[in-house]
């Protein structure tokens, strides 16, 4: 069993296994994996399968019934303020009369006192809108952002805290190519001071722009993404899928185009 006194990893399962009520089936089961400092990856899965739960046990959020989850050498609980995090979903009422700007600052809830926000708060958001190219929506509602707009608007309140690790949920979900291409160019700079962990069901984005995948369906297992295959990727989902290759070198003796 690794020491995680010792241990290094961003973050680190030791034997994690977590259920939302006590008998039922495990969501996940026995996952042991490490991610290291600036590594780069995506989550996938069947829906279902564990992937945002995973995500709430690095939060903090849930606990698990047995293991041991350690977050930027600390318990998670200890490592959110050092977290960014971006739901898939934002719940508000279109009619709440709230900035761009507003909702980037609301990252930085925990790090300043009582009262109105200082200049130096204010800086720091300006400069997460800058990092996503969204300086000029500042003061614009929320509400009226188009969809990836919106995405750029949470990313950068993800970013405002100044994290250690950034954690997204489904972040090119509904969305355009265009802003999938924009969202790309942005994690290629991210990736090169941040930890980066996001959730995906789209297959097609992993490839190229991460460096390794966790298989998470209910057993949790992390591979090189230059590495997976048909046969791995069907243990995963249960199903034969796609997999092909532009650009890079295939594993050796591998060329696969399966059809699901």
């Amino acid at each position: 069993m690794t020491d995680f006194a010792a241990d290094d990893s961003v973050i680190a399962f030791e034997d994690v296994t977590f259920s939302y009520e006590r008998g039922a089936v495990s969501v996940i089961e026995a996952a042991t994996f490490r991610i290291s400092r600036c590594d780069s990856v995506c989550v996938i899965g069947p829906n279902g399968g564990g992937k945002s739960t995973l995500l709430k046990l690095v939060l903090g959020l849930v606990k698990p019934q047995s293991g041991t989850v350690r977050v930027l050498g600390t318990t998670p609980e200890e490592a959110r303020k050092r977290i960014g995090y971006m739901p898939q979903h934002l719940n508000f009422d279109p009619k709440f009369p709230i900035t761009a700007l507003d909702l980037v600052l609301m990252g930085r809830l925990g790090w300043c006192g009582i009262g109105p926000y200082r200049k130096a708060e204010r800086k720091r958001a300006f400069a997460a809108l800058d990092r996503v190219d969204m300086r000029e929506q500042a003061g614009n509602s929320f509400a009226s952002l188009s969809g990836g707009q919106r995405q750029r608007v949470l990313i950068a309140r993800a970013l405002v805290g100044e994290p250690e690790l950034l954690l997204l949920d489904e972040p090119t979900a509904n969305v355009d190519q265009a802003v999938e291409a924009q969202f790309l160019r942005l994690l290629e700079e991210l990736k090169e001071t941040l930890t980066v962990v996001m959730v995906s069901h789209d297959l097609g984005f992993v490839y190229g722009n991460v460096e390794h995948a966790l298989c998470v369906n209910r057993s949790v297992h992390l591979h090189p993404t230059v590495r997976l295959t048909g046969q791995s990727l069907e243990s995963v989902f249960g199903m034969k899928l796609a997999v092909v290759r532009h650009g890079e070198e295939c594993p050796e003796g591998e060329h696969i185009h399966h059809h699901g």
